[in-house]
């Protein structure tokens, strides 16, 4: 396993704890904070692939990447998660 793919995991759950956590919504489910996390993760690397300039931790691309993750967190009530 590449070390900026452990990198970026331990990021992305750190970063959707401290959201979780620390955010000022209501109290809700931590999957799709964590999953909207992930997909602020996404966007931020396609924000790098596109050659756009951001702020690199290693190889992930750290600064896009929490914009977006912030910016998504609103959508989380929204997302309607089934569990079995």
């Amino acid at each position: 396993m590449r070390p900026a793919l452990v990198a970026g995991l331990l990021v992305v759950l750190i970063v959707s704890q401290l959201l979780y956590g620390l955010g000022p919504y209501r109290r809700r489910a931590y999957l799709p904070v964590l999953l909207l996390t992930t997909a602020g993760f996404g966007l931020g690397q396609l924000w790098s692939y596109a050659g756009l300039p951001a702020l690199h931790l290693g190889d992930l691309d750290i600064l896009p990447a929490l914009l977006f993750a912030v910016a998504l967190q609103p959508l989380a009530d929204r997302l309607r998660i089934r569990s079995r």
